[in-house]
């Protein structure tokens, strides 16, 4: 049985990265804004300023909504200079209802020089960014959930235009899977708390493969920001998601065999540029793709 959804970090894999800010030598101790632009990700962003993706997304909840695809290009986003929640006080705010909020500690608030805190009177101006360095929070996530080949009445008003709806049969995967994408490399988010897919360089119009023989159980566009998507049961417990598409060629209810082209890549959807989303599900739960995919 596979390792289910814990998020993680993959260290020595392939990435396209073109930067295009010069990033500060000596530490930062304040939240510096960054415009973003074609073909960046919140996870590509992070990487460049050595924080956390999750760090990029909680600063900026009301562009992003906890939505890592909600990124969009001239987007200006709040980088905080360290690892932990950028928080915007509210009136009645303390500082240990804050430290407590995000699990943090107060000394760690107080003693963050970019708050400029008095420590004899540390008082806060409701509106003023606060950095709580080491503080977290749980996340909204945005999917589309698990439609099992079995699953009749699906709504297209809710999932979106490409809902199959009905209940189908037909080939079963292989438990072993292939990359369903000429490039085997990474070009935008990693498998992290806040993405749980990878986003496989592809360019585009480049042809989108099934990673495993299944059922098609959605076809065409995708409520959520997936735009164009290709959802595929394989009848063994696996789902897989393809997202982003230029063009869709999978039709619902069909069968498709490992390797077979099932669409063409594109940027449709919240995208900053041509990719494929790629999600892997086992039983109801996220799995890392890295840990399904061979090696690049």
């Amino acid at each position: 049985m596979p390792k289910l959804a814990a998020p993680v970090l993959v260290g020595s894999i392939s990435r396209q990265v073109t930067l295009h800010t010069t990033i500060p030598t000596r530490p930062r101790q304040e939240a510096q804004n960054y415009i973003v632009s074609q073909g960046d990700s919140v996870f590509e962003i992070a990487s460049k300023f050595n924080i956390d993706p999750e760090t990029l997304l909680w600063a900026n909840y009301d562009l992003l909504n906890d939505n890592p695809d909600m990124i969009a290009i001239d987007m200006e986003l709040k980088v905080p200079p360290t690892d932990g929640v950028l928080y915007l006080w509210q009136e009645g705010d303390t500082i240990e209802s804050v430290a407590a909020r995000f699990e943090a500690k107060v000394e760690d608030i107080l003693g963050w020089s970019g708050n400029n805190l008095d420590l004899t009177n540390p008082v806060v101006e409701p509106g003023s960014l606060v950095m709580v360095p080491g503080g977290h929070r749980e996340f909204r996530q945005w999917i589309i959930p698990v439609i099992p080949r079995g699953r009749a009445g699906v709504s297209k008003e809710l999932y979106g235009a490409g809902a199959c709806e009905g209940s189908y049969d037909g080939a079963f995967g292989t438990g072993a899977f292939v990359w369903p994408a000429g490039n085997h490399s990474l070009s935008g988010n990693d498998y992290w708390s806040g993405h749980l897919a990878i986003d496989i360089a592809a360019g585009e119009g480049a042809p989108i493969y099934a990673a495993d023989s299944g059922v098609v159980v959605f076809a065409g566009w995708a409520n959520g920001g997936y735009g164009y998507m290709v959802m595929i049961d394989h009848g063994n417990g696996y789902q897989t998601l393809y997202g982003h598409l230029s063009q869709v060629s999978a039709i619902c209810g069909r069968s498709v065999s490992q390797g077979g082209t099932i669409g063409y890549s594109g940027s449709t959807g919240n995208s900053t540029g041509a990719h494929l989303h790629f999600e892997v599900r086992y039983l109801g739960g996220f799995v890392s793709p890295w840990y399904v995919l061979p090696a690049p």
